[in-house]
């Protein structure tokens, strides 16, 4: 499997602080795998001790009327990254979210395989997760589901210059929208939970998109092949946690 010191998710532009790093090898199996993370570093013993982590199996959901998310997206996905563990493209700044009156900054989004977080017992083929930062550094993501059938539109000129070597980046040759690949139902669950890579951090905001969207197999199956590997951490305990619908 491909292994790499890069940040799990690189740094957040102009937020000064990390997903993963300390120069701390990790990855999706063996000794640096999911289950070994709260050991490699002390830094990521979250990972092994933490009560609120991601992902979850969303299941008995708890209907509590949830407000529709604001959404403020321009289409400004300028740079697209492999650092071996995603392929993930910066947005640059100037797109936000409006939750419960406050605002949270869209920096990137980044793919899985297969789907991290399930939908009732449910595992999908892929899982876009769309990373989102406020003024306090607190951080809420939202995740969308991929089902294969139809070609995904949003992900043409992405997996056209899609970087296939790790640490290899691809300026964009033309700006891309996260706003393509919301479904336009865009009904959500939420819950609190982590960081899906290390150091695991807790406190994060989840917004789980209900509908799926779809990409083509071809497209589902480029971004596996580029992976190498699953990319997609087991599902962790839901604890005393209420998923709100």
């Amino acid at each position: 499997m491909k292994k790499t010191t890069l940040l799990g998710l690189t740094l957040l532009a102009g937020t000064g602080c990390a997903f993963a790093g300390h120069g701390v090898l990790w990855g999706y199996s063996g000794a640096d795998g999911p289950e070994h993370w709260g050991e490699l570093d002390s830094h990521f013993s979250t990972c092994q001790n933490g009560k609120l982590q991601t992902p979850i199996d969303l299941t008995h959901m708890v209907d509590q009327q949830l407000p529709p998310i604001d959404f403020h997206y321009r289409t400004d996905g300028d740079d697209e990254i492999n650092n071996g563990h995603t392929i993930q493209i910066n947005y640059a700044a100037g797109s936000s979210i409006t939750l419960d009156g406050h605002e949270y900054t869209l920096k990137q989004y980044h793919f899985h395989t297969p789907s991290e977080n399930h939908i009732g017992g449910k595992e999908f083929p892929m899982e876009a997760h769309l990373v989102h930062v406020d003024a306090e550094g607190k951080i809420a993501v939202i995740a969308v589901m991929f089902q294969e059938g139809a070609e995904n539109l949003a992900l043409s000129l992405p997996w056209s210059v899609m970087p296939s070597h790790v640490d290899e980046e691809t300026h964009l040759p033309a700006h891309v929208s996260a706003e393509a690949l919301l479904p336009k139902d865009r009904d959500y669950y939420r819950f609190l939970g982590s960081l899906t890579t290390p150091p695991c951090t807790e406190g994060v905001t989840w917004l789980v998109m209900k509908h799926p969207v779809t990409a083509s197999a071809a497209q589902i199956h480029q971004f596996a092949q580029v992976m190498g590997h699953p990319n997609n951490r087991p599902i962790q305990p839901l604890n005393t946690r209420l998923i709100v619908e």
